[in-house]
């Protein structure tokens, strides 16, 4: 029977049938113990006939083994994993066990199962239903969490339930539910429905005790029912549900308690494994059966469940600590060989009493397998019970500091603070307390600043520079880069005096990386190095994705923007093709920049757009900022920048780098738009401030020409020497050769114009801000025929990239000349009316990739992509996929 509910109910429906007329969504339900959540998705599964219904829950027994949960919702599909790509499919089989391979990005694991749910709605519409999703082990949480935020044109309906504990559920961008107490005339009509012989005094009673909960309801109804000694007294309710649990299996004969307590403790479900353990106890099938007959279990085949989840807690809850320890045994008896090995491991650890290295070394070799499954909160957790039950104390330290980086790795850092914190107070060892300080120093980068990260990861790299010179550069690496985000040149200069001092051993792949990062900051004797570490990653000698990064943001703090940004193309495919999903959001912000630079202006909106939809969905908190930053820099939208702008510059202290670089596109949407005066305050802080020195140099040449155009001359040299020095170390001497001809006062201007337009060679995006000046410079001097064709060209070069701003000064100016130019069917790039994602899609199409490939490496569903382009189409204005190569070389 379902009483109420009909704002909920109606609610659901209205996701099953944007499921089925394609449309994802998610909902997730939350609600008390009993409150009804299992009965509404119950109804939902029974009523969608008509939809592959896939069911899940979350079981608190398995919540230490990674991907279990996934498993049992999935594995009945494992037939489908051939036609998933391969690395998605080889993620998958090995997260279940299924398959030996490499550790698979645990990300890639939440990319394979979306597309395996869509690949399941191909024939029909799909409908996931996760019951108890708080019990969920982290692992499969997270793929499934992927998997929901990221459907979008598929008809599948994704519900989760949860109820109210303090384990957390992370509903961020999720559409929440709320089921709330029946109203009273609804919780009459269930008690009369279940228990229609109670007196009105002990149903009125029961109505206030159980307050509109459901399950409380029918079960005192129930209670009060079979036992008509009760009505006249207390009712067998202390305002919890638990009670009345608790009251029907008191009344069970010991053995069969004991024998619920095994099946309380197991999480197979298998019927054999529970019967295997509980004969070593003494017991057998025929004690199930009071249990069985007092609906307390269900028999299912070979599978034997609890009724309701709340049933196994009280089972597991009110048994004395020593029947625990004695099932827990049991079962690590009952559950024999390797495909046991986890649960085995995790039954010995609840049934040990005191130290003891056999089990904590079993536990660690579970840790070891959950990480090669990607698993990375399930090794926090193996490491650091491990560590409870080690003998030794350097034994321990080692094992929490294990847990430690595990915890940091899946994205708990509150865990991961505490373990590196303990590990350092249990150990002298140099390599333990310098790995405790690394997680530190990485936590601090998200809760603290990127200063207070540098200077831990410094302080760690110190105790092991001689001993372990490798880990010692992946920390200053750490700290170099972090302090460069802080503008913290004490910190770059202490961590570039102690990389000097590192003896690499030979043949050290680290070695192009170290001599990049000595030189950082110093021009021009700087360029070599680093340009050498952009060609050693674009010839393979440099392979780390960290070091990949790095190389490519050294390619544009040396100008060398094109091999930066082929380099981090290439860095971003090796990504994709291997599954590193984690690393993309990092390599999106430099490729992003590098295509600013280089005038890409719609590729580097898509860029960014890709990299802020990952490192929203996977909790990147700290890189959804610095991809906001971008996007403010992005000229395509000036209003959105701005209303994107306030939150990013609140952090300004903390994160000079990421904040100068968004108030820089600030000023270029003011100086665009004709405000130099707020244009040059804006530049004024950029080229003031702590990142001045780094690709914030790059600034200085708009400086100059917003002082100009605001009537500040005086202002307009004041940062030209450092950038001078840069430019001419790097051959990036267009710009200077365009602040000479704004700054001036002769007929000299034209030279210089002329010399920048034939310097800036295929930059077309900074030519054409250097014909915007030089055509309003000949304007000024009545040269019209000259101006007009310098404008036209600039306007022209402006509304193809993307610059519609820029575009309208142009168009201004030649207003100004008593022009007034009419559109040309030609003059509008068709690319300019696809959102990011759709340019996205449409590039990777028009290299020939088939739906599937581009899903697989935008982590997509192939329909949302198919969704994709037949927008774009119209758009556009292509009917065929074979026009969209002929379009984009175009363009």
């Amino acid at each position: 029977m379902f009483i109420g509910r009909h704002h909920e109910r109606g609610r659901v429906a209205g996701l099953l049938a944007d499921a089925r007329a394609g449309r994802s969504g998610t909902l997730v339900i939350r609600g008390e113990a009993g409150i009804g959540k299992t009965t509404l998705i119950d109804r939902v599964a029974a009523d969608a006939v008509d939809m592959r219904v896939i069911r899940g829950v979350g079981v608190e027994a398995e919540t230490e083994l990674p991907f279990s949960g996934l498993h049992l919702m999935l594995h009945p599909h494992g037939d489908r994993l051939d036609a998933l790509p391969a690395q998605q499919a080889a993620a998958l089989r090995s997260a279940f066990g299924l398959a030996p391979g490499p550790v698979p990005d645990r990300f890639l694991i939440g990319a394979a199962t979306l597309t395996l749910l869509s690949d399941l709605a191909t024939d029909r519409p799909v409908l996931c239903l996760v019951d108890d999703a708080h019990w969920l082990d982290p692992a499969s949480l997270d793929a499934l969490l992927f998997a929901a935020r990221r459907l979008s044109a598929d008809p599948i309906a994704v519900i989760f339930a949860v109820r109210d504990t303090t384990r957390p559920f992370p509903d961020q961008g999720l559409e929440v539910v709320r089921l709330d107490a029946l109203k009273r005339g609804e919780a009459a009509d269930l008690v009369a429905a279940h228990a229609p012989g109670l007196t009105v005094p002990v149903r009125e009673r029961l109505l206030d005790e159980a307050g509109g909960n459901p399950l409380a309801l029918i079960e005192l109804a129930n209670a009060l029912g079979s036992r008509p000694a009760l009505h006249t007294g207390p009712l067998p309710v202390g305002g919890r549900v638990q009670e009345t649990f608790r009251l029907q299996l008191a009344e069970l004969p010991d053995a069969t308690r004991l024998l619920l307590l095994v099946v309380a403790a197991d999480g197979t479900a298998d019927l054999g494994v529970v019967l295997r353990a509980a004969g070593t106890l003494g017991f057998d099938a025929a004690d199930l059966g009071p249990a069985e007959e007092a609906r307390l279990v269900v028999l299912d085949g070979e599978e034997v469940r609890f009724r309701h989840p709340l049933i196994r807690a009280v089972t597991y809850q009110n048994a004395a600590h020593h029947q625990r320890i004695a099932v827990h045994g049991a079962l690590a008896g009952a559950l024999d060989g390797d495909a046991h090995a986890d649960r085995r491991a995790w039954h010995r650890a609840a049934a040990a009493t005191g130290p003891d290295e056999d089990i904590a070394a079993e536990l660690e070799r579970a840790a070891r397998r959950a990480g090669r499954r990607g698993g990375t909160a399930a090794v926090a957790a193996a490491y650091e019970r491990a560590a409870r039950l080690s003998t030794e104390p350097e034994g321990k330290a080692r094992r929490i500091v294990h847990a430690a980086r595990a915890a940091y790795d899946a994205g708990r850092p509150d865990d991961a603070t505490r373990l590196a914190e303990e590990a350092t107070h249990l150990t002298n060892e140099s390599a333990v307390i310098a790995e405790a300080m690394f997680v530190q120093a990485q936590v601090a980068y998200e809760r603290t600043s990127p200063a207070a990260d540098a200077a831990l990861a410094l302080k760690g790299a110190r105790l092991i520079a001689a001993d372990d010179p490798e880990k010692a550069v992946s920390m200053l690496t750490e700290a170099v880069w972090s302090a460069r985000d802080a503008g913290a040149h004490d910190l770059v200069r202490d961590s570039v005096e102690l990389l000097r001092e590192v003896r690499l051993p030979d043949g050290s792949t680290q070695a192009p990386v170290t001599g990049a990062l000595i030189a950082y900051g110093r021009f021009p004797g700087a360029v070599p190095p680093m340009r050498a570490l952009v060609e050693a990653a674009q010839d393979d000698r440099v392979e780390d994705f960290v070091e990949r990064i790095i190389a490519g943001f050294m390619g544009l703090l040396t100008a060398d923007d094109r091999s930066a940004t082929t380099l981090l193309e290439s860095t971003a495919a090796r990504a994709r093709a291997q599954g590193a999903l984690g690393w993309l959001p990092y390599i999106m912000e430099p490729l992003a920049i590098g295509r600013l630079l280089l005038g890409d202006l719609r590729g580097a909106d898509a860029a960014a757009a890709e990299g802020l939809s990952l490192a929203s969905d996977i909790g990147m908190d700290m890189q959804v900022m610095a991809l906001t930053c971008i996007t403010v820099r992005s000229e395509s939208d000036a209003e959105r920048s701005r209303s994107l702008a306030p939150d990013v510059l609140r952090h300004a202290d903390l994160h000079p780098t990421n904040a100068a670089l968004a108030t820089w596109g600030l000023a270029l949407h003011d100086l665009a738009d004709g405000r130099a005066d707020t244009a040059l305050d804006h530049l004024e802080s950029v080229c003031s401030g702590p990142a001045r020195h780094d690709l914030l140099l790059r600034a200085v040449p708009d400086h100059a020409e917003a002082a100009v155009r605001a009537g500040r001359r005086d202002l307009a040299r004041t940062h030209l020497p450092a950038f001078e020095t840069w430019a001419a170390a790097t051959s990036f001497t267009a710009h200077i050769s365009r602040c000479r001809a704004l700054l001036s006062e002769n007929d000299t201007a034209e030279e210089h114009y002329r010399t920048a337009l034939t310097l800036h060679g295929d930059r077309s995006y900074d030519a054409a801000r250097t014909r915007l000046l030089y055509g309003e410079w000949l304007r000024r001097r009545r040269r019209r025929t000259e101006a007009r064709a310098e404008l036209t060209t600039a306007q022209d070069t402006f509304t193809r990239l993307g610059a519609p701003r820029w575009a309208a000064r142009a168009h201004a100016e030649l207003e100004a000349l008593g022009d007034r130019p009419t559109a040309r069917p030609d003059d509008a790039d068709p690319l300019n009316r696809l959102t990011p994602q759709e340019l996205q899609v449409v590039r990777l199409a028009a290299t020939g990739l088939s739906n599937r490939e581009i899903a697989a490496q935008l982590y997509l569903s192939p329909r949302t992509v198919g969704h994709h382009l037949y927008k774009a189409y119209p758009k556009i204005g292509v009917t065929r996929r074979m026009e969209l190569a002929r379009l984009i070389s175009i363009t």
